[in-house]
């Protein structure tokens, strides 16, 4: 086999396996956030993101999720078959909690009111 051909079939099968990997960290992050109770808004790739430095089998993505009470985080996430997943840099970057449960009914109410005023 030519020398050219064999470095290209090498960097095929890297790169495939790259894909592979991606597909079962996504599956895996997912399935993190979503037994915290949250909902994986957006993932993507990041090689030089925190720790990334001597890591040899990990994967690290940005990730934004929104938890069980309605905040909006962004964080990275190091994962790989072997180690699990672990968040790091999670930071709040949205509040949706509602003040209370009294503002909040108050609200709906206001909002139904004005429906109803609308539909009349």
């Amino acid at each position: 086999m030519e020398p050219i051909f064999f470095f290209l079939f090498v960097i095929a099968i890297v790169v495939v396996v790259r894909l592979v990997a991606g597909s079962f960290d996504g599956d895996r992050v997912e399935a993190y956030i979503r037994n915290m109770g949250g909902e994986l808004l957006d993932k993507s790739w990041d090689p030089f993101g925190p720790g990334w430095f001597g890591e040899k089998d990990s994967r690290i993505y940005e990730i934004v999720y929104r938890d069980r009470s309605g905040c909006i985080h962004r964080a990275h996430v190091k994962t790989s078959m072997t180690s699990g997943v672990y968040l790091t840099n999670d930071h709040i970057i949205e509040d949706r909690r509602p003040e209370s449960i009294e503002v909040e009914k108050a609200r709906l109410k206001a909002r139904l009111a004005e429906l109803e005023r609308q539909s009349r």
